[in-house]
C-alpha cells in the first residue's frame, strides 16, 4: 500500500492508463458485489413495506426512503471524495449500506415498519456510493473512452443485482432465512450484508492509488490536460477550469454553487435533465410493478379492503423476481453497448435513444397492463432506456464543466437524481391508487416525451450550427 501511495504522491512514476485499467477493474468488481444489496431491495422492498405497514399506500415507501437517503448522502460523499479521495467516500457509503441491510433483517424479525424505513435510508447511502463509482471510472479516462469506462462500471452491477432480484436467489434466500430462524423475506438481505462487506473491503485495499487524487496531482504537474471537453464529434468542448482541485476550491461548495456551474453550461443542464427524468420515470413505474403483478395474479384477499394486500405467495415472488431481474438486466446488461454508442455516435443521440425507449416502454406496460408478459417487456425496455439516458447524460455532464467543479456537479447530479427517484416512487402509490397502473405509465410517458423534445431541439440546433455556410 505504501508503494502505491508513494508513487501516487510522485505522480510521474505511474502510468495513468495502467492505473485507469486497474481502477475500472476494482470498481467493477465492487459494483458486482454491492449489486446484491440493490437487487434484494428492488425485488422485495415494496412487498416488505406492504407486509409491515398493512397498506398498499406504503408500497413505494422503501424505494422512497432509499432514494431520499441517496439524495441526502450524494453531496456529503462528494465533499468527502474531494477532501479524502474516492476510496474513502465509496467505502463509507458501502459500510452504511451494510448496516442498512442488517437493519432490514431486524425490521422483519421485529415487524417494525419504522425500522424498515430507517434501514432503507441507510441502504440509500450504498446507492449513492454506487452512483459515484461511475464517475470515479472517468477521473483518469481519455476523452474518447469516457463513455466506455463509465459503462463498464455501471454494467458490473448486473450479475449481483440480477442474481438476487431474479428467481435464482429468492428461494435460497428463503431457505437461508428459515435456517437462521428469520422470516423468508429477510433471507436475501443476508446475502446483501455479505456482498456489501466484501465490496467495501475490496475498495479499501484495491483502490490505490486513488483515481481522483491522482488526477488532481497529474493536472497540477502538467501531466494531465486540465481541459475536459469531449472527444471530437461527441459534443462541444467545455472549459477545463484550472488544474488541480477535485471538488473545486474550498470556497466553492454546496448545492447552490453546483447548480450555478450547471446552469452556466447548456449541455450540462440538458445532461442533468436527461438523467433525473429517466431516473424519476424508472423509479415510479418499477416500484409499483411488483404490487401490480401481485394484484393482477392473486387479487386482494377476499374480505380485505381494496387498499390493502396480503402476503404474496412464493410463486408470485418468483414471478416478481423474474420480472425485476429482467428489468435490472435491461438497466445494466447492455451498458457497454450504450457506452460504446455514447463514444461513437455521440452523447445527444444516445440521450434521444434513451428517452425514446422510456416512452415506448411505458406505453407497452401501460396499455398491456393486463398481461404479465407485456408488463415484463415494458420493464425491460424501461431498463434499456434508463441505461442509455444515464450513461450518455453522465458522460456529457462529466465533460461539460471545469475540472474544479466536476466532482461537486457530479454530487449535485446524484442528489437531484435521488430526489427525482424519491418523488417518483413516493407519489407512484398515490397515482396508482387514483388512476391505476396504466395512468401511472402514461404520466411517465409525458415526462419522457418532454425531455425527448428538448434533446431533439438541441440536436437540431447543433446540426444547424455545424452545417457549412
Amino acid at each position: 500500500m505504501k508503494i502505491f501511495d508513494t508513487a501516487a504522491a510522485n505522480g510521474t512514476a505511474l502510468d495513468p492508463q495502467r492505473v485507469q485499467r486497474r481502477t475500472v477493474w476494482v470498481l467493477s468488481t465492487a459494483q458486482l458485489l454491492s449489486g446484491v444489496g440493490s437487487g434484494a431491495s428492488l425485488s422485495v422492498g415494496s412487498l416488505l413495506a406492504v407486509q409491515l405497514s398493512g397498506s398498499n399506500a406504503w408500497a413505494g415507501s422503501v424505494t422512497t426512503a432509499m432514494t431520499l437517503g441517496a439524495a441526502a448522502a450524494a453531496l456529503p460523499l462528494a465533499g468527502l471524495a474531494g477532501r479524502r479521495g474516492r476510496r474513502v467516500s465509496l467505502v463509507t457509503g458501502l459500510l452504511a449500506a451494510m448496516a442498512g441491510a442488517v437493519l432490514v433483517i431486524v425490521s422483519t424479525v421485529t415487524g417494525s415498519f419504522p425500522v424498515l424505513l430507517l434501514a432503507a435510508a441507510f441502504l440509500g447511502l450504498g446507492t449513492a456510493a454506487n452512483l459515484q463509482a461511475r464517475f470515479a471510472a472517468v477521473d483518469l479516462a481519455a476523452p474518447e473512452h469516457r463513455g466506455r469506462s463509465l459503462a463498464i462500471v455501471v454494467w458490473a452491477v448486473t450479475i449481483g443485482a440480477v442474481a438476487v432480484a431474479g428467481p435464482n436467489l429468492i428461494r435460497p434466500g428463503a431457505l437461508v432465512g428459515e435456517a437462521l430462524g428469520l422470516p423468508a423475506l429477510a433471507g436475501p438481505f443476508v446475502f446483501s450484508t455479505v456482498g456489501l462487506a466484501l465490496a467495501a473491503l475490496l475498495l479499501l485495499i484495491g483502490l490505490r492509488p486513488d483515481p481522483l487524487l491522482l488526477a488532481a496531482r497529474l493536472r497540477a504537474g502538467g501531466l494531465l490536460a486540465a481541459g475536459n471537453g469531449p472527444a471530437s464529434g461527441n459534443g462541444s468542448a467545455a472549459g477545463g477550469g484550472p488544474a488541480g482541485g477535485t471538488t473545486g476550491s474550498r470556497r466553492r461548495h454546496g448545492l447552490r454553487h453546483g447548480m450555478r456551474a450547471i446552469r452556466a453550461s447548456p449541455r450540462a443542464a440538458l445532461a442533468l435533465l436527461a438523467i433525473i427524468a429517466a431516473h424519476g420515470c424508472m423509479a415510479a413505474v418499477m416500484s409499483m410493478t411488483p404490487l401490480h403483478l401481485q394484484l393482477l395474479t392473486e387479487g386482494p384477499l377476499a374480505g380485505m379492503p381494496a387498499g390493502h394486500a396480503h402476503a404474496a405467495s412464493t410463486d408470485v415472488l418468483v414471478l416478481i423476481g423474474f420480472t425485476i431481474s429482467l428489468h435490472i438486466a435491461g438497466m445494466y446488461a447492455l451498458s457497454p453497448v450504450m457506452g460504446w454508442l455514447t463514444d461513437k455516435a455521440g452523447r445527444l443521440p444516445v440521450i434521444l435513444l434513451g428517452h425514446g425507449l422510456i416512452l415506448l416502454s411505458v406505453l407497452v406496460a401501460g396499455f398491456g397492463q393486463a398481461a404479465p408478459a407485456l408488463v415484463t417487456v415494458g420493464l425491460v425496455l424501461l431498463g434499456l432506456g434508463w441505461s442509455a439516458a444515464t450513461i450518455a447524460g453522465s458522460t456529457l455532464l462529466a465533460e461539460s464543466v471545469g475540472a474544479d467543479d466536476r466532482v461537486l456537479v457530479q454530487g449535485v447530479s446524484d442528489t437531484m437524481m435521488g430526489v427525482a427517484g424519491a418523488v417518483g416512487a413516493g407519489f407512484s402509490g398515490l397515482v396508482m391508487s387514483g388512476v391505476g397502473y396504466q395512468g401511472l405509465n402514461l404520466l411517465a410517458a409525458a415526462v419522457a416525451a418532454a425531455v425527448f423534445a428538448v434533446a431533439l431541439r438541441t440536436a437540431a440546433r447543433d446540426r444547424t450550427v455545424q452545417a457549412p455556410a
